[in-house]
């Protein structure tokens, strides 16, 4: 195929298939194959990124995350599968513990499947706490803040300050996206800002996600893949993924399938 004339809405079009079929594009392949600069590639993906179609990476370009619409929404989108990752995910979980769970679909059945026992478990999402409000063994702390109504997360410098007191024993972060070399991923400036502030705090960092998260891209960067702990995963998540993640020393805990 002849492509050094190829228009631009053209490039647009091999840009995304090349994303679907692959997974990701790197900026001098695409130029390679494209017979274009770099520099052309790079405005390329600036403006597939700027309407939502990839996420831009350093040498490329990855899909963007599953859509985050309101925790309303995503709390009815696969309930089954994120009940058994909060099962994975809880494994850790022993008397007296310390545990921060952030705001998110997946972070709430984990708060919905934590086991009896006395713990110390701090939010900054209504949704968790109001969970758990009805287990009398759990001293449950409740952060301020501005409420983000998408994400269902109290955010802001209140929250911040609040957050940046606490040593949890195990941070449950939420992560948009996940992909071995981008890392942990999100959607929102301030969130990313406050995951980073808590996660630097904990003593360990979990995040559980279904399959269809990895191998994308958010807007805003939280956690590199090697600063993870742990990972509850699904057993069909690509191998390449999980594997990049373990090769940086996140143990993985895989949810039971059916």
């Amino acid at each position: 195929m002849n492509t050094a004339n190829l228009l631009l809405k053209e490039r647009h079009a091999f840009i995304q298939e090349r994303l679907l079929a692959d997974g990701r594009v790197l900026a001098l392949d695409l130029a390679q194959q494209l017979n274009v600069s770099e520099d052309t590639i790079r405005r390329d993906l600036r403006d597939l990124a700027a309407a939502g179609l990839c996420t831009r990476v350093y040498g490329g370009a990855l899909p963007p995350p599953p859509a985050a619409g309101p925790l309303a929404e995503r709390r009815s989108q696969a309930p089954e599968r994120k009940a058994r990752l909060a099962q994975a995910a809880i494994s850790l979980v022993v008397a007296d513990s310390v545990l921060f769970i952030d705001a998110g679909s997946t972070n709430l059945a984990i708060a919905a499947a934590l086991p009896q026992l006395p713990l110390t478990v701090v939010t900054n999402a209504a949704a968790v706490a109001l969970a758990l409000q009805d287990r009398p063994a759990i001293e449950l702390i409740m952060i301020g803040g501005r409420v983000n109504r998408r994400s269902g997360a109290n955010l802001g410098a209140a929250a911040l300050r609040d957050a940046e007191r606490m040593r949890p024993d195990i941070f449950f972060l939420g992560g948009c996206g996940l992909d071995a070399a981008a890392g942990i991923t999100c959607f929102n400036y301030e969130e990313a800002e406050f995951k980073r502030s808590l996660a630097s705090a904990s003593k360990s960092v979990l995040v559980a996600a279904i399959s269809e998260k990895f191998g994308t891209a958010a807007p805003y960067a939280v956690l590199p893949a090697a600063h993870l702990t742990y990972l509850a995963l699904e057993s069909e998540t690509d191998s390449h993924q999980a594997d990049g993640f373990a090769r940086q020393g996140v143990q993985l805990l895989y949810a039971n399938a059916d």
